[in-house]
């Protein structure tokens, strides 16, 4: 079991599964082929939020990004990082009758995504970069499709908050 897997603990007990539709934790390996998934979901709770969620380790990492993920290399958006999620939630939406994040869930953009600094002999891995604090990728969805950086800013709640922003493209990528 990777290290993350181990966090959908505190996904499960936030939720009671009698009473949501959300989708119950199930342990998974992480694929060995194919780029990593990540999805947008806009959830309408008691304040409309977007949800970033990130494939690493085998489960969704996650952030609530409270006015929307940025379109241009000119805004910066606060990302708060939340309990991991478990794959199954990249295909989730609907409504969440009742307990934690009650509301609608919509999924609002949803691709793949390569590792920018999975490159060269400094290669940095998802979970490393995770930890470091600072992920660089390049999405490919239908509404989003660039280049993004998340940096964790020592601002806030301990290492919850995170700055995303979109980056300019600096020639050609090479996980395209």
């Amino acid at each position: 079991m990777r290290a993350h897997q181990t966090t959908l603990n505190i996904y499960e007990k936030k939720r009671d599964f009698s009473k949501t539709a959300e989708p119950r934790p199930k342990r998974v390996r992480t694929r060995k082929t194919g780029k990593p998934i990540y999805v947008i979901q806009r959830h309408d709770a008691s304040h409309l939020h977007y949800d970033l969620r990130l494939e690493i380790g085998g489960v969704l990492v996650s952030w609530a990004v409270p006015k929307g993920p940025p379109k241009t290399t000119t805004i910066k958006r606060l990302a708060i990082q939340t309990e991991d999620h478990p794959m199954a939630y990249a295909n989730f939406h609907g409504v969440i009758e009742e307990g934690y994040g009650a509301g609608t869930v919509q999924i609002w953009d949803k691709g793949t995504y390569c590792n920018l600094k999975d490159i060269g002999h400094d290669a940095v891995s998802m979970e490393q970069a995770l930890a470091n604090g600072r992920i660089e990728i390049y999405l490919h969805g239908d509404k989003l499709d660039g280049p993004y950086a998340l940096v964790r800013t020592n601002y806030g709640d301990g290492k919850k908050n995170w700055l995303l922003m979109k980056m300019k493209k600096k020639g050609k990528h090479v996980c395209n």
